[in-house]
């Protein structure tokens, strides 16, 4: 109150008065005693006032410093309370790396207790393999000025408990400034039981694809046995059988049309399977894959499929040479491959048109098939029994490879693969 206007005006008067008492006391004075005698009086009320205003001042400074402290402890004491019940560690250190701030979960995590924690360097808490260049990214993180991140460039970080065991975090770090000075708090989790279920998924996921590959490698070996049974057995025995009617057929009653008409008949069947058993060994496995090599066989196929589809299919592939020393398995791949999006594009697509183009660079083979049919979306990429595109993924996945599948530049459907010439040379993409 006592910066109120009127207060303020009060005093001034009351101080000019005093001023005014003073001089006519110290001129007066010696005829009037009186007036010397009320001077003292003023000024000892005057005293008196000016002591009680600043002993009230200072009354009303020190509650209002103990408000705030109180505020700033009740503040201080929500944050501790805020900061404890945090799930995730928090843990804040100073310009030199040592610890200032350590809350309940930190304690859990890192098995070790407050008071033990605060002072001490970070660096308890690291393996001393990432040490050193913990410094160096606190070091470049303050300098760009950031304030907040991510830790970490690699998938998986790692802390070390008070007891010497190492597990996996995952961690962000922000900056601030206190007194002028940074502080630095990192939030970090403990990521153990994630990492064993992605570990453990990952292998699973490994498990799975050789037993698929197993299982292909099975199938494609039945496949070839069965082709070769067909195309050596059933095809020597049909052109024994088609010699045997053309032995026949010289020795028919020359009058007899319809005996001849009906060998006639027969040898056309004859022809007819012996055409059909040829397809259905070249579907189950082309024995020019491995009697020609790959080349052959995926030009063979791209002409049988413009040939029965009435797709116009052109193919792009380098020289014999450029072909050389590709693996069993990766020609077999690369083949079912084309095969499967061919037989997509005839059932499929309604295309006109379509394009392979074969390649080899390095270590890596690429085959790109394209058309210009309705194309194929999203939502067909998604559905549970696209089991072809399935196969196809998961044939090149477990070779090292990569498959994309997506529009093409003309609208329909564009199937990218690559693989490595020897399964070994590839890394999963």
């Amino acid at each position: 109150m006592w910066l109120k206007p009127w207060v303020a005006g009060l005093g001034l008067a009351l101080a000019a008065a005093i001023v005014v008492l003073n001089f006519a006391a110290a001129s007066l004075g010696a005829d009037l005693p009186w007036l010397m005698v009320l001077d003292l009086v003023a000024n000892l009320a005057v005293l008196g006032v000016m002591i009680v205003v600043i002993v009230q001042a200072a009354l009303q400074a020190e509650a209002r410093e103990t408000r705030a402290r109180t505020a700033i402890e009740e503040s201080h004491g929500r944050l501790a309370a805020v900061m404890d019940s945090a799930m995730d560690a928090i843990i804040a250190v100073d310009q030199d790396q040592r610890i200032v701030l350590f809350n309940q979960a930190a304690e859990a995590t890192f098995r070790c207790g407050r008071e033990q924690a605060l002072g001490s360097r970070l660096d308890r808490f690291l393996p001393a393999r990432f040490r050193a260049a913990h410094g160096a990214h606190i070091e470049r993180f303050a300098a760009t000025g950031v304030t907040s991140r991510r830790m970490g460039d690699a998938p998986t970080l790692w802390a070390l408990r008070a007891d010497g065991v190492e597990f996996p975090i995952e961690a962000s770090i922000s900056q601030a400034s206190e007194g002028g000075k940074p502080l630095y708090t990192v939030i970090l989790r403990d990521v153990t039981r994630r990492k064993e279920y992605e570990d453990m998924l990952v292998r699973q996921q490994a498990e799975l694809r050789e037993i698929s590959a197993r299982v292909l490698e099975a199938r494609e070996d039945e496949k070839t046995l069965l082709a070769r049974e067909l195309h050596d057995e059933l095809g020597q025995q049909l052109t024994a059988l088609k010699i045997d009617l053309a032995w026949l057929r010289e020795r028919l009653p020359a009058g007899d049309a319809a005996l001849v008409a009906k060998a006639v008949h027969m040898t056309g069947l004859v022809d007819q399977t012996m055409t059909a058993v040829r397809r259905i060994s070249a579907d189950l496995r082309p024995l020019m894959l491995d009697d020609l090599g790959l080349q052959d066989a995926v030009a063979w196929l791209v002409s049988e499929f413009s040939k029965h589809s009435g797709v116009d299919c052109r193919l792009d592939a380098p020289h014999e040479s450029a072909l050389e020393n590709v693996d069993r398995v990766v020609a077999i791949t690369v083949y079912r491959v084309l095969q499967e999006s061919l037989t997509n594009i005839s059932r499929h697509a309604g295309a006109k048109h379509a394009w392979v183009i074969l390649g080899a660079s390095g270590n890596w083979l690429q085959l790109e098939i394209e058309d210009d049919g309705q194309g194929i979306s999203d939502a067909d990429l998604a559905r549970p029994r696209s089991l072809g595109l399935k196969g196809i993924r998961e044939r090149v996945l477990y070779l090292g490879g990569s498959v994309e599948v997506g529009r093409a530049p003309r609208g329909g459907t564009r199937v990218l693969v690559r693989v490595p010439r020897l399964p070994s040379q590839g890394t999963p993409a």
